[in-house]
């Protein structure tokens, strides 16, 4: 149990620590928000409460000088300084090195905890603050508040006339405007709904009970009943009941005037249930009871301030990343059982077994996709790490660069995030050491002194797109060329695009640097980013202009565990093309003369359709059949065709990774195993497609 605990406040406190750097960046860019210094006061004060709870007596008595300090920064005695930002930075790193050394600590870092203490008492005393204690005489600047109105809790009864939808009313457009006021709960009522048979469709048999809390007055909630005809009744109370007590229903049906004190009273004295009995001596209805008890878990679920509490953490779960990437590994396995049991069905001609096999396919279509969306998480998640690599390479290299991030509320797979920290940092480092100008290059180009990255994500079909882009100075095509024929990539006469001269910088030991530094220089960087990107399934391309910057843009697959897959076949070879690719299935009629081509061009919906010709290119050597099919296949950019023998279908595919032997097969980029247990290939359609856009630049050269 204990272990159990331990997990949960590591946990907990790594959260705490990059929300902290979150926050402290944030208030690097505005010091003076009032919001996140007691966001930071509180992740520190919560992380010296928690690790004295569990010992870590070490981590409870550094983070206690780091509290103090910001305790006199939230009480306006001390400034937020860039150098206070550092020195909160620093001591935020301390703590993820104190947990990570457990509770006993070695001499060397418990000096460094010492070392840092006075760093903090220095800075303190030096702006004017008491480094011991805290000044209480000071104004405590408070967060803002959402609003400063008052809220009230109003009782609101409505009963529209049977015939209000004949003069045009929609009565249940009038409640969803009241829940738009604030936060409501409501109540209908349909005692006198009647048989299907006799029902009339422009009647109305429904009334309403609206608890509602919200800073809007009678005279707001009045006006949403303001046309209402004059047979309808509307009754506005408000609730002088305390919220967030716990208000006994017989207090509130007697507050809603639905029985007197005196009724209750002699219930209560026979100690029976009071609503049951109430309702049995007819006092009441079923109907008032139930909007009573409605009312009292609403009263219930505000705070003093008559404000909705926050859901409890109970609401949500923490789940071992190891245990749901064992509970898609067990979908996995379930989606190769049932195309086996699909096969069989097919083969036997079972109907029962057809019914069996349909029914399992829907319902590992839900676990997959269950699953699948369990490990889907925000790249913000993974953004967020890079502010802190931007902020502290700046100041190394004595530039000003700022961070933007857009689309970080894009969803991709954890696995897929967990391998693109690299090549990400990479790509940053690269913009900001490369890329970004001095402040003094800039002010002489034009440009504003600070420099900005920009780290941008969106979907594109079933990949994600992320953008790295920099307004710095751009690549150097003529530098990057000259480097590229010295080191015998490419020859003096070799006409290449500016595509394939900067393709050449991902290329391993290239570096333009002239001379070598802490950041870069050394050529080691972004071959390791085409590495890891073909490791999982994407690919990488860069656009530059001179003067205006440059952009790396990544194509990355959203997840690398299950997809839905068609089924093609070229000889006696089966294939697997990525369902969400495809544009569409084409019957085409293709001579042997073209068959004997790399690339064919047919002409589908008046247009050039170019394909690539996958017998040719795998060297496919089984006699040609009477006809052939093409899949055309979007890529994020345009459409192309794939040429292939035959089409058979879609099915559910468990991804497999290829072994390190097959790791470099162009057009290929992992397997699956079928029903009947034989192996079929995936297709990379982005180095199929990419082959065709270079055929054709080779053609226009």
């Amino acid at each position: 149990m204990l272990e159990q605990l331990s997990s949960v406040f590591f946990d907990e406190a790594n959260e705490l620590l990059d929300n902290l750097e979150e926050q402290l960046l944030a208030l690097s860019d505005n010091n003076g928000d009032p919001e996140t210094i007691a966001a930071v006061f509180r992740a520190m004060h919560t992380i010296k409460g928690s690790s004295a709870m569990f010992g870590f007596n070490e981590i409870s008595t550094f983070t206690h000088e780091a509290e103090s300090a910001m305790d006199q920064v939230r009480n306006g005695v001390i400034p937020v300084t860039p150098e206070l930002i550092d020195l909160l930075l620093k001591a935020r790193d301390h703590i993820r090195s104190l947990l990570d050394a457990g509770i006993e600590v070695s001499e060397d870092v418990h000096k460094l905890s010492e070392s840092l203490i006075l760093e903090f008492k220095v800075y303190v005393q030096s702006h004017g603050g008491n480094a011991m204690e805290t000044t209480s005489s000071v104004k405590k600047i408070e967060p803002k508040k959402d609003s400063d109105e008052n809220t009230s809790t109003w009782r609101i009864k409505f009963r529209p006339s049977s015939t209000i939808m004949q003069n045009g009313t929609r009565p249940e457009l009038l409640i969803k405007e009241l829940t738009e006021f604030g936060t409501a709960t409501v109540v209908p009522f349909y005692n006198d709904l009647p048989l299907l048979s006799e029902m009339d469709s422009e009647l109305c048999y429904f009334s309403w009970d609206v608890i509602l809390t919200t800073t809007k007055t009678k005279n707001d909630i009045e006006d949403v009943f303001i046309f209402l005809d004059s047979e309808s009744k509307i009754e506005i109370e408000k609730i002088d009941l305390l919220p967030g007590e716990n208000n006994k229903i017989g207090e509130i049906l007697v507050s809603r005037k639905d029985v007197s004190q005196d009724d209750v009273d002699e219930i209560l004295k026979a100690k029976k249930q009071l609503g049951l009995m109430l309702v049995e001596k007819k006092i009441v209805s079923e109907e008032q009871v139930r909007s009573a008890l409605a009312e009292q878990q609403h009263l219930k679920s505000l705070d003093s301030n008559g404000q909705v509490q926050s859901p409890s953490s109970s609401a949500t779960l923490r789940i071992s990343s190891a245990k749901l990437d064992q509970l898609v590994d067990l979908v996995g396995e379930l989606v190769t059982f049932n195309a086996r049991l699909d096969q069989e069905a097919i083969k036997n001609d079972n109907v029962t077994f057809k019914n069996l096999s349909e029914q399992c396919d829907r319902i590992a279509v839900m676990m997959r996709d269950i699953s699948m969306g369990l490990r889907m998480v925000p790249v913000g998640t993974l953004f967020q790490k890079f502010k802190r690599t931007v902020h502290d390479l700046s100041a190394q290299l004595g530039k000003k660069v700022e961070m933007v991030t857009v689309g970080a509320e894009t969803e991709l797979d954890k696995t897929v995030i967990e391998k693109l920290n690299d090549p990400l940092l990479h790509l940053i480092r690269n913009s900001v050491d490369h890329g970004i100008e001095l402040p003094e290059a800039r002010i002489a180009a034009g440009k504003n002194p600070t420099g900005t990255v920009t780290l941008s994500a969106k979907h594109a079909g079933a990949f994600i797109n992320i953008t790295i882009k920099d307004d710095g100075k751009g690549l150097d095509k003529a530098a990057i060329r000259e480097k590229a024929i010295q080191k015998k990539l490419a020859k003096p006469d070799d006409n290449l695009s500016d595509s394939e001269i900067f393709n050449m910088i991902f290329q391993p030991g290239f570096s333009t640097a002239k001379q070598v530094t802490s950041v870069s220089g050394r050529g080691v960087g972004l071959d390791v980013v085409k590495k890891d990107l073909g490791t999982l399934g994407g690919t990488v391309t860069t656009e530059s202009e001179p003067g205006k910057g440059t952009s790396f843009i990544l194509k990355i697959p959203l997840t690398m565990a299950i997809i839905d897959g068609m089924l093609v076949t070229i000889g006696t070879v089966t294939y697997i093309v990525p369902l969400n690719t495809i544009s569409e299935c084409i019957s085409s009629s293709i001579s042997k003369e073209q068959m004997e081509e790399d690339f064919i061009v047919t002409r589908n919906h008046g247009k050039d359709l170019k394909s690539v010709n996958l017998r040719k290119f795998f060297k496919i050597a089984e006699p040609l059949p009477d006809h052939q099919e093409i899949v055309s296949v979007y890529d994020g950019d345009e459409v192309y065709g794939l040429v292939v023998d035959k089409i058979l279908g879609s099915q559910q595919t468990v991804i497999k990774p290829l072994g390190p032997l097959y790791g470099n097969c162009t057009g290929i980029n992992s397997s699956t195993i079928l029903g009947d247990g034989s192996v079929a290939l995936i297709l990379d359609i982005f180095q199929l497609t990419s082959m065709i856009k270079n055929s054709e630049k080779a053609h226009e050269q």
